[in-house]
């Protein structure tokens, strides 16, 4: 394979090339002037985070992790489906009211945005816990699904085979703990989750959370008032 040369030919950015970054989408996301609500999943955890970018990088304001949920808040179910989604994205809401944002913007990478994805679900999260980001509501998850009623239907029907069922929930029931329960302990890890963050006094300013484009503009600006100081 030869590579295309030419004077008007420029190499991609690295994450480019190797399918990474969609630098397109990212420059939109960067000149909205606003931190990035980044949600990432893998087969087993969700992972939420505020994102500034800042010149030298990105630089992540706070982060959620769905391993928190056990951890802290006792949750027994799957780390990676669409209630852990939610409620990592309500654990990353209530921390950044917390640090003083209050507006975001969604970061949803290379994922397609499906409905009622784990995405959407953790961006649900988010809007509960007091941020603000635009979105559309179709995109969004039903209660139900968020509460796991799903799991605890295919749980009940499942059990008819007690073989499928040890195999499907072999983790859950190794914690003690039947899906058929899960929306009542969903509800109740959502509960602890904002007994023990609603309250939290936002500790920064909303002042201080600037976006690269903002204080690009106030470094500009400082600059044209200093040469007009000195004619």
């Amino acid at each position: 394979m030869t590579m295309a040369t030419g004077p008007s030919y420029r190499v991609a950015f690295r994450r480019r090339r190797e399918g990474k970054t969609d630098y397109q989408q990212r420059r939109g996301l960067v000149f909205s002037r606003l931190p990035r609500l980044v949600v990432r999943g893998s087969l087993r955890n969700v992972t939420a985070q505020i994102v500034k970018a800042e010149v030298k990088g990105d630089r992540v304001i706070t982060l959620a992790h769905s391993g928190e949920l056990a951890k802290k808040y006792g949750w027994l179910g799957d780390a990676g489906n669409i209630s852990a989604a939610y409620l990592t994205g309500l654990l990353c809401g209530f921390k950044a009211v917390s640090q003083g944002i209050d507006e975001v913007v969604l970061d949803t990478g290379l994922n397609y945005p499906s409905k009622g994805s784990r995405i959407f679900a953790a961006l649900k999260g988010a809007l509960d816990a007091g941020l603000t980001l635009p979105f559309d509501n179709e995109k969004l998850p039903d209660e139900k699904r968020i509460g796991g009623h799903h799991i605890e239907e295919y749980a009940k029907r499942l059990s008819s085979n007690p073989e499928a069922y040890q195999k499907q929930f072999s983790a859950q029931l190794g914690k003690d703990f039947k899906p058929e329960e899960i929306s009542a302990h969903f509800t109740l890890v959502k509960e602890k989750i904002v007994s023990s963050l609603k309250k939290a006094e936002p500790s920064v300013k909303k002042t201080e959370v600037k976006s690269s484009a903002e204080e690009f503009e106030e470094k500009v600006e400082e600059q044209e008032t200093m040469e007009e100081e000195r004619e």
